[in-house]
């Protein structure tokens, strides 16, 4: 623990960001691994191009005037009696459900650049060749869902809206911190896992075909990329001693918090409600006799909610003990969750997408082998 890595394996050995003499040893370059190469070599499995319109049409339209993105019952606020009686036009409300929307496909622009982000500072510091070249590889597909989310947004909103307090300061903290095991826990476990959770439900409930495919093409990489936080967990959990266990337990704990009870709280959607008439203490008024911990785990019962989803995360990885059990228990049946297995709900989206991914490049692959042919 004298670096703050708590580091496990050797895979995961890093050294500080400005050590860049380290990378220069001539006996690191002979001792990559190949624990990663599987996820990196599948990497040719779900390419896909966010400029190339055979993978995604950004021209597709979508009445957003008259069309709400989503039912009613997935925006919050329009659960609360007031809200509900005073959005009572229908315009006015499908106005209102989109704007939320355009809230929250900010929040995951928002957190692919943090993704894209830490990756790169990943390449810094991991003293591994083969881990090294997993996390460019991952700074490449966070780069492509930066761009894609960005276009969606410009189709559909004009520009992003600001990040919110809560995902900026977690964000800004695990891409800043010098150990490796926040980053990972925080990042590639906690939310790579809100994603996977948020865009299963989006590729569900979201009436937009294009925002339909730009999640599921996403979800092919997020799958690889949380099997990289769940490979660190196998080599380091279980040898983790008492100290360091509680220390990443309450580290994911804290993460979890920040999330769940900051990251869509009516608190930081004020000015979505002045925009819209609405007196924001009121709203939130609303919201702490609506939203109950009853309803709270009422709701995480359905398998794509995205905290039920980042929960089982933790929970496969071993990171949830009695420590912090109660806490977690109060939204979720952990007890439930251990019964369903190791398999996430976005498998299945992800898996779909790649065999789409796989019939466009292949028949990519076709045209290309038969002009060098003919040539």
């Amino acid at each position: 623990m004298k670096d703050g890595n708590i580091t496990k394996d050797a895979v995961y050995d890093a050294v500080p960001p400005d050590d860049f003499a380290s990378m220069l040893d001539l006996d690191r370059y002979g001792r990559r691994s190949g624990d990663f190469d599987r996820i990196i070599a599948a990497s040719h499995d779900h390419f896909w191009d966010p400029l190339d319109p055979r993978y995604i049409d950004y021209d597709l339209p979508f009445d957003m005037e008259n069309e709400a993105l989503l039912p009613d019952e997935m925006i919050g606020a329009l659960n609360t009696k007031y809200v509900s009686d005073h959005l009572s036009d229908r315009r006015q409300r499908v106005r209102f459900v989109n704007a939320s929307v355009h809230r929250m496909f900010s929040s995951i622009l928002h957190g692919e650049q943090g993704a894209l982000n830490l990756s790169a500072s990943l390449c810094h510091v991991l003293l591994d060749p083969g881990a090294q070249e997993y996390a460019a590889n991952q700074v490449r597909e966070e780069a492509r869902h930066v761009t894609a989310f960005a276009k969606y947004i410009k189709a559909r909103w004009g520009r992003p809206a600001p990040c919110s307090p809560a995902l900026q300061g977690l964000l800004v903290e695990v891409v800043a911190s010098p150990a490796v095991y926040k980053k990972i826990v925080g990042m590639q476990m906690l939310v790579e896992g809100l994603a996977m959770g948020a865009l299963a439900t989006f590729y569900q409930k979201l009436r937009d075909p294009l925002g339909r495919r730009l999640v599921q093409l996403v979800m092919t990489d997020e799958a690889f990329h949380h099997k990289f936080g769940k490979i660190w967990a196998d080599r380091t959990v279980p040898k983790l001693s008492a100290k360091e266990h509680t220390i990443i337990e309450y580290w994911a704990a804290h993460c979890f918090q920040a999330l769940l009870f900051n990251l869509v709280a009516p608190t930081e959607q004020r000015d979505l409600y002045e925009e819209f008439g609405l007196d924001p203490d009121r709203v939130i008024a609303e919201f702490r006799t609506v939203y109950t911990d009853a309803a709270t785990r009422n709701n995480m019962k359905e398998a794509s909610h995205i905290f039920r989803v980042l929960t089982k995360t933790l929970l496969n990885a071993g990171i949830i003990t009695e420590r912090t059990r109660a806490f977690y228990g109060v939204y979720v049946d952990l007890d439930e969750l251990a019964r369903e297995g190791t398999r996430m709900i976005g498998d299945d989206i992800a898996e779909e997408g790649i065999r789409f991914l796989k019939a466009v490049n292949f028949k990519d692959g076709i045209e290309s082998a038969k002009l060098l042919a003919v040539g």
